[in-house]
């Protein structure tokens, strides 16, 4: 732990028990602002080990939700309180929960628990990975090169080049991984010639993928269960059907027209709220969202939402499995919002996503 993280959880410390934090918790201040939470997976086996900022496990879930519940925090549904923020209506201590990408955990870890403490959820999907079920390709090398980390891969039996890695070492695993991404997009990969790269690379660094594939690691929510999950109240939303933003209006809107209409087969439903994948949004897509009849876009910029907040660049805060219960806790009730602390797009994305 560094010093600044042990400061900054003494500080908070004190600040609860001197009664500040409740006072800004129960302040018009905050009563004035909506805290969208962000997360991503909760893991099936080891996957917070591998990459604590997008897997929790299970355990933190539930103690982070149980904190919620304590903090009598009006977790409301997205659409509600993005319409009640600049209606000016918010209740006290508003909370949004959300889902990114929907990943197979969702529907096995996630779900169960927000289910049984009664929150409402947004599930931003990103829909490719629903129809083809195969592992999504980048977030799978990147968790192989991990399992891995006691190998020597050899490139060459990858992607052709002569070169050699040593996996102990999370920059080498970095390296590797850009490596591989460079070689795909240099060849210009099928979903299917990258399955089998993915297949090759595990072999070549000994973890058992067919292991994997059977526990559905890296596996996007089928259609069926995300039909189970909307029936069962859980509002799905936009993420582009590839999770990407291309910079080209045609392709832009493509991805979103693309999403829209396999959640609506999915779910029935025709979704319009927005989450930009990886968080990475560009002034020229606010125009074009509009016309694509999105209401509210989230990013990964971090902070409490307001009425001065563009309703298409709406603040969020990334929980991760770093985090402290009373860091946690001190963004609930706001009083985190005045102390420093570094960008959550600084830590949000290692290993990334295609």
């Amino acid at each position: 732990m560094t010093m600044l993280k042990k400061f900054k959880q003494a500080a908070l410390k004190s600040l609860k028990s001197t009664g500040v934090s409740t006072l800004v918790h129960n302040s018009r201040w905050r009563r004035q602002r909506l805290l969208i939470l962000a997360y991503h997976g909760i893991s099936l086996s080891d996957e917070h080990l591998w990459n604590g900022s997008q897997f929790l496990s299970a355990d933190i879930l539930r103690t982070r939700l149980e904190m919620l519940r304590k903090s009598n925090c009006e977790v409301l549904p997205l659409g509600e309180a993005v319409e009640r923020l600049y209606a000016r209506d918010l209740p006290d201590r508003a909370v949004a929960i959300t889902f990114d990408d929907g990943t197979s955990d969702f529907y096995r870890r996630a779900f169960p628990l927000l289910k049984e403490f009664g929150f409402p959820v947004t599930l931003y999907l990103t829909t490719f990975y629903s129809y083809y079920q195969r592992p999504v390709f980048d977030l799978m090398c990147s968790y192989l090169l991990w399992k891995g980390r006691n190998a020597i891969l050899d490139l060459k039996k990858i992607t052709g080049r002569e070169l050699q890695i040593d996996l102990r070492q999370v920059a080498s695993q970095e390296a590797a991984l850009r490596e591989i991404r460079a070689f795909v997009s240099d060849q210009n990969l099928s979903a299917e010639e990258k399955d089998a790269l993915a297949a090759s690379l595990a072999v070549q660094i000994d973890v058992d993928y067919d292991v994997l594939l059977e526990q559905r690691v890296m596996h996007n929510l089928t259609a069926d269960e995300v039909g189970q999950l909307a029936a069962a109240g859980v509002d799905v939303q936009l993420h582009t059907h590839r999770h990407r933003t291309p910079i080209d209006r045609q392709l832009f809107f493509r991805e979103i027209e693309e999403n829209r209409k396999s959640i609506q087969e999915m779910t029935g439903n025709s979704p319009s709220h927005f989450c930009y994948p990886s968080g990475v949004y560009d002034l020229r897509f606010l125009p074009w969202l509009r016309e694509a009849g999105v209401v509210s876009a989230t990013t990964c910029e971090l902070g409490f939402a307001s009425r001065n907040s563009d309703q298409l660049l709406l603040p969020r805060f990334l929980d991760n499995a770093a985090l402290s219960s009373i860091e946690f806790e001190s963004w609930l009730t706001g009083i985190s919002a005045a102390l420093p602390r570094r960008s959550i797009t600084e830590r949000a994305y290692a290993g990334g996503r295609s």
